[in-house]
């Protein structure tokens, strides 16, 4: 069965100067203002796609990475992952660097640097953007 997510934006106004609203057809998250300064500088109390992105990104990451320890038999304790995503303007988006922090009983830290690039390169949001940015991982399993 498939599962369907919606999202939706009003937008009102030019490219450079204008503004908008995101909001998420569940009501899980508040309605955000998104703007083109947000995506190119940081402003603070609007988002960008791209932070929207990044937090999509980082969720689905440790979903994955949760189900691949816990399938080898070493389920986690807490997973901690904070993702950067680059823009360039005229260019794109980049990349998506991946940062995370384990507390995992019975693996050591190449298991888990292991575990944490097969779910940055395996989880469905990364198979969404394969080949068409870069995805980095960094892994520090804590004791």
């Amino acid at each position: 069965m498939a599962a369907e997510s919606r999202a939706t934006t009003v937008w009102e106004g030019n490219l450079a100067e204008g503004r908008g609203t995101t909001s998420v057809a569940s009501g899980a998250l508040p309605e955000v203002e998104v703007t083109w300064p947000a995506r190119t500088e940081r402003t603070e109390g609007t988002t960008s796609p791209e932070e929207l992105l990044a937090a999509a990104h980082t969720s689905c990451f440790c979903m994955a990475l949760s189900h691949e320890l816990t399938e080898a038999g070493n389920p986690p304790e807490r997973l901690e992952a904070s993702a950067t995503v680059t823009f360039v303007p005229g260019e794109g988006v980049k990349s998506s660097r991946f940062t995370v922090r384990g507390r995992v009983p019975g693996i050591d830290q190449a298991g888990f640097e292991a575990a944490a690039r097969g779910a940055g390169e395996n989880c469905p949001i990364s198979q969404a953007l394969k080949g068409n940015l870069e995805i980095a991982v960094e892994a520090t399993l804590e004791s």
